[in-house]
């Protein structure tokens, strides 16, 4: 829960700003006080009482990008591949032009280098508080256990990597406020597959593959590639220092 970005629980309820700051404004405080109050109401019961679980699967596995711009993944000892991600390029008019296979080591060249994944959800038990409540006709608690859900998982996938870059090594002295954490001030990407530097849904199947521990996680994936439960994260830890988001713009 200390993890928990509370701005963009607010735009769900199309209050925009930022959290604190919000609940002092002159016009929007007073609707956003008695959310957030009834946002925490709920919060406690859902601690209290375990009624959403969150788990995750997450590993780190050594990796090269190829010319043509793939991201390959490879066992322990580098003798097999066990999966290859095309990362897009931009199609921009411009010097330099970005792919996330550039924050990876050539295949071919030392040092070598490593790929991060992982699946978090928040969302276990999502459907039966919302059923619960929906029987009650209580449709506005309905909707703030599936926004609460949504703020968990991301909390979890925050948290998720806060001790990934402790465990892979880069980020064992990391000394950041809260909020520098929550501004992405840290060392390293985590993109997820949708975003717009990686666009694509289709490779989140290869992800599930190369993390396959379902019966932990409890995630899966529907035809077109959402996930289920809906408050689910998955993605990509990249290392790189120069790592960042970029867009690669439209394909066509």
């Amino acid at each position: 829960m200390p993890w928990i970005d509370w701005s963009p629980f607010f735009h769900t309820w199309e209050l925009s700003g930022r959290y604190p700051a919000l609940l002092s404004d002159p016009k929007k405080g007073e609707a956003a006080r008695k959310l957030f109050l009834d946002a925490q109401r709920l919060l406690a019961a859902i601690t209290e009482d375990r009624l959403l679980t969150a788990r995750a699967t997450y590993g780190f596995f050594p990796a090269g990008s190829t010319p043509e711009d793939e991201i390959v993944v490879l066992s322990p000892d580098r003798a097999r591949e066990l999966a290859r991600f095309p990362m897009p390029r931009q199609r921009e008019d411009k010097e330099v032009c970005l792919s996330l296979a550039d924050f990876i080591a050539p295949l071919a060249e030392a040092p070598r280098d490593y790929l991060g994944g992982f699946i978090v959800t928040a969302g276990l038990g999502t459907d039966a508080l919302t059923a619960r409540f929906e029987a009650d006709h209580d449709d506005y608690s309905a909707i703030m256990a599936k926004a609460l859900a949504d703020r968990l998982a991301e909390a979890a996938a925050e948290w998720l990597h806060h001790r990934a870059r402790v465990e892979w090594g880069y980020g064992a002295s990391e000394s950041l406020t809260h909020e520098q954490i929550l501004a992405e001030t840290y060392r390293g990407i985590r993109p997820a597959f949708g975003y717009p530097a990686c666009p694509d849904h289709a490779p989140k199947a290869t992800l599930f593959d190369l993390l396959d521990n379902a019966a932990h996680h409890g995630v899966s994936l529907t035809e077109s590639f959402a996930m289920y439960p809906t408050a689910s994260v998955s993605g990509l830890y990249f290392a790189h220092p120069e790592a960042r988001y970029f867009s690669v713009g439209r394909a066509g």
